[in-house]
């Protein structure tokens, strides 16, 4: 792939394949049956811990942009306090510091480990995303998308995808939506095995984790 500040087209049909259209979809429920039940204990177990923190509520939605630009509820295990403010850097990315005050206790293990995110196998089962696919964007971002940006959303956003799994949080916003739509054109079965072993792989590591260095303390 090209280095993504050379990127002036994205050329590809990908997303057209019988992978994407029939299968991959097969593969997102199947996991999802075999998950969940395994995953159960750990949901109850980070409930417990959510609750016995701060007391507030264990899940959090947010507004997100799914296939299509159509708009979902994406469901994580909450990590920040309650009615904390929503901070954002200059391009727009949210505000993401080893430091950030707006972060429970329990939130910064979640977050640091990846489990706050695995909530989102419930969208998974109702079909706003998939395992893998492009990192859902926020709904107040809908109208910044540059035409090479869009077809990002011409998938199912993921759990985990391309940026999430090579660079994490190390890429700028614009960035992060031109790999987005690399990934969308160019969408097989290896390039997904590769980018759940590789997201393994910068989980374990803990790379690359916060945006910011800095503290955020009022």
């Amino acid at each position: 792939m090209k280095n993504v500040l050379d990127i002036s087209s994205i050329e590809g049909n990908g997303y057209k394949g019988s992978y994407q259209l029939r299968i991959k979809r097969v593969i997102d429920i199947l996991c999802c049956i075999v998950a969940i039940p395994v995953a159960l204990p750990i949901f109850a177990i980070i409930a417990i811990a959510i609750k016995c923190d701060d007391g507030g509520p264990i899940l959090y939605r947010s507004r997100r942009i799914g296939k299509g630009f159509s708009e979902f509820d994406m469901f994580k295990f909450r990590s920040m306090k309650v009615n904390a403010p929503d901070i954002r850097n200059s391009d727009g990315s949210t505000f993401n510091s080893s430091k950030d005050y707006r972060v429970t206790r329990v939130g910064r293990v979640l977050r640091e480990t990846s489990l706050d995110e695995i909530a989102q196998l419930i969208n998974v089962l109702l079909g706003d995303m998939s395992l893998i696919g492009p990192r859902a964007g926020d709904v107040e971002s809908k109208d910044t998308y540059e035409e090479d940006e869009k077809d990002k959303t011409l998938v199912r956003p993921g759990i985990s995808g391309y940026t999430q799994a090579y660079y994490r949080n190390n890429l700028g916003v614009r960035e992060k939506r031109l790999y987005d739509a690399w990934y969308a054109h160019n969408v097989t079965f290896s390039l997904d095995v590769k980018i759940l072993f590789k997201t393994i792989s910068t989980v374990l590591k803990r790379e690359n984790i916060y945006t910011n260095a800095t503290n955020n303390t009022k």
